[in-house]
């Protein structure tokens, strides 16, 4: 096995908006590398990166997949991360462990949500970018529309380093601004390429751009611009240097123009990469915290040991497959490293390097390197393995919360301990998903980062954990309340054969502020009712609230006031004054003009500006009030208030209202009343569950 220096690695993910072509661009890389010899396609289910059974059903990336090739003595270790923003937690995964971002931008589509997301995200982990515009092949290309898109967002350091010459069907011509020449690839999918020196308009294009290039990386560095206007211009060699230290501190943003289907512009793509891309080396030092708590660093140099498990996945063949860089230090089978989050030891088991499902074992891994390793007993995503008595922490992925919801219902009796340890898994392997058995809703609730991701976890407790469930629309929570005041005089008397059962609670109710929650008092006066019976009716009292009265729901902001009653000296005891309790609230409740409350969702929505229409319609058929519009670049963002109810299912809508291009969020704001018709459905339907479980 071939050992890399740290300057000789290249690690990057490849990210940008679903459908952009990643995957198709990280495959024609391992074609030039000769990894494959042919390119496999989406459609046939036979790339190299889309593996899972989930991704070959859908055609769709959802899951990061890890690569490596070598491209001119340089180790690429690249990560194919899914679009859709559903997986997101394996893009951040990915750019966590990067040193650089490589950016796919459709040329049909342009700038979309994704774009801009993942590419917030490559900014807060402090990593450059590159871009690529992908599909230079297909019809009505606009490449300067694009690249005006690309600079008006992300600033004019954006700057085409090779330009079509023939975009549009049978594109196969660049201009390589670098070196002023025209590269014409052969249109096999071989990658392989012709160069000749520019000519005639082409000519005077690629000097034009090669000289505003000059001025780009002169302006990023003080001694550069001074040579630059002594000599009125720069040396090759002073110009190559420029490059790189320009790209590291995001002066100079690269943009590649590229055919991923057809390998056409992928081999000048990573000859730059190799030249230029960033490597290990140019972040030396990472941060960390010691076992006191206290700020330290990591450095390449260090003797100790340092991983970060940026993914973990569980596998059919081999179990769990934990993926890791290497940040100081080596990492070798057999060694024993202590995992500072969950303070156990572990020992590292054999070894991979990975090209998606194809594993070669390695004895072991250098530092900046990244690869494989099974069996890690009790090492997940987030954690840091390291040398036992050096122990150290690194910074953690913050994932975003999940927004959507579903109930998760089991077909088959006697599988809940399988569905409950097959959650608990998929929790561990993919944080962004969450689950709770809600005792109020009796369900359990998984949480996610759009259906599409609900889907793939329930496929993959199915499959992987042989159990029988299904997703349905999880129940909301609502709250019953009331408008009025009300009262009642409730009587319980039992008799039979010995001792009876009597108490007379007599009660008042009244609103209380919204979101105030409930609250007993009492008022007696007098010898009426014994005031150890307080906490029996307090008691009984509450069980009312909690089952609810209208539609099993619970009640909130309820004042209630016990302020007299009878008792028997012999048959009055807790358990009298608690049912009576009970039902005296409940005919009280009935008589002060109850109402269901509903949970509102604040919801924002980030659209393009031609989607607008459509999603406004669709906003106000959900009973969704606008509460503000902002324009940011190319997106429109609507801010939204709507009921929990209504958003069952919106990020697909969304989806099919915006061709892909649409994303929201939600989160929890207030409880607001019920519509009349709105609320005679939700307690019909309470009525129909309640007759099915007695029926049971």
């Amino acid at each position: 096995m071939k050992t890399y220096q740290p300057a000789d690695i290249r690690n990057f993910a490849v990210v940008g908006h679903a459908s952009s072509g990643k995957t198709m661009l990280s495959e024609a890389m391992l074609a030039c590398g000769g990894v494959i010899n042919r390119m496999g396609r989406i459609a046939d289910g036979s790339t190299v990166s889309d593996y899972h059974v989930s991704e070959k059903n859908r055609q769709i990336s959802v899951s990061a997949s890890l690569l490596h090739t070598e491209w001119m003595g340089k180790k690429f270790n690249l990560i194919d991360t899914p679009g859709y923003l559903d997986f997101i937690s394996e893009g951040l995964g990915a750019l966590r462990v990067g040193d650089f971002a490589l950016v796919v931008v459709h040329a049909q589509h342009g700038l979309g949500v994704g774009t801009e997301r993942v590419w917030n995200y490559a900014t807060q982990y402090g990593i450059p970018k590159m871009i690529v515009v992908n599909a230079l092949d297909r019809e009505n290309v606009d490449f300067d529309a694009v690249v005006k898109q690309l600079q008006e967002r992300f600033g004019r350091h954006v700057f085409p380093l090779n330009y079509p010459v023939n975009p549009g069907p049978g594109f196969n011509r660049v201009l390589d601004v670098l070196r002023n020449e025209t590269v014409t690839y052969q249109t096999d999918a071989s990658g392989k390429y012709q160069e000749e020196p520019a000519t005639g308009e082409w000519e005077a294009k690629v000097k034009e751009l090669h000289s505003q290039l000059i001025e780009h990386i002169a302006e990023s560095d003080d001694e550069l611009m001074s040579k630059f206007f002594e000599k009125g211009g720069l040396s090759e060699e002073e110009f190559r240097a420029g490059i790189h230290a320009a790209v590291q501190r995001e002066l100079f943003i690269p943009l590649f123009t590229v055919s991923a289907e057809n390998n056409i512009g992928v081999a000048r793509l990573m000859d730059f990469i190799a030249k230029y891309g960033s490597s290990p080396v140019d972040r030396k030092k990472v941060k960390a915290v010691d076992a006191n708590g206290r700020e330290t660093e990591v450095g390449l140099d260090d003797p100790e040991t340092v991983a970060y498990i940026f993914k973990t996945m569980s596998e059919a063949h081999f179990g769990e497959l934990s993926f890791f860089r290497v940040y100081a230090g080596s990492v070798s089978t057999g060694k024993d490293l202590f995992n500072s989050d969950r303070k156990v030891n572990e020992r590292i088991g054999q070894i991979y390097l990975l090209n998606g499902q194809t594993r070669e074992a390695v004895p072991t891994l250098g530092v900046g390197d990244i690869g494989t390793v099974v069996k890690l007993k009790d090492t997940h995503t987030g954690n840091t393995l390291c040398t036992a008595k050096h122990p150290v922490t690194l910074s953690k992925v913050v994932y975003p919360k999940p927004n959507i919801h579903a109930s998760l219902v089991a077909k088959v009796k006697g599988e809940e301990d399988k569905i409950a340890s097959g959650l608990a898994a998929l929790h561990e392997e993919d944080p962004t998903f969450l689950y709770v058995v809600d005792s109020e809703l009796h369900q359990t609730i998984i949480s996610a980062q759009g259906e599409l991701h609900l889907e793939v976890v329930a496929d993959r407790l199915r499959r992987r954990h042989n159990v029988h469930v299904e997703l349905a629309e999880p129940r909301v929570k609502y709250r019953e309340t009331i408008k009025g005041k009300g009262d009642s005089k409730y009587r319980h008397k039992k008799q039979t054969g010995g001792a009876g059962q009597f108490a007379e609670v007599w009660m008042r109710i009244e609103p209380k502020p919204r979101d105030s929650g409930v609250e007993f008092t009492n008022s007696l006066v007098g010898q009426n009712v014994d005031r150890v019976f307080v906490p029996s009716v307090d008691k009984g009292v509450h069980q009312a609230c909690t089952e609810g009265i209208l539609a099993g729901c619970r009640v909130t902001d309820v004042k209630i006031d016990f302020y007299d009653g009878k008792m028997h000296p012999v048959d009055s005891k807790d358990i009298a004054f608690q049912i009576a309790g009970y039902f005296a609230f409940k005919e009280a409740f009935m008589a002060a003009k109850p109402c269901l409350l509903e949970p509102i969702e604040n919801v924002e929505i980030r659209i393009p500006e031609d989607c607008m229409g459509k999603v406004m319609g669709d906003l106000s058929s959900r009973r969704g009030k606008i509460m503000g519009m902002d324009n940011d670049s190319s997106f429109q963002v609507i801010k939204a208030q709507v009921p929990t109810k209504e958003l069952y299912h919106y990020s697909s809508t969304l989806r099919s209202l915006t061709g892909g291009r649409g994303v929201h969020t939600e989160e929890f704001s207030h409880y607001e009343e019920m519509p009349r018709e709105a609320t005679e459905k939700v307690i019909e339907e309470a009525k129909k569950r309640k007759a099915a479980a007695e029926a049971h």
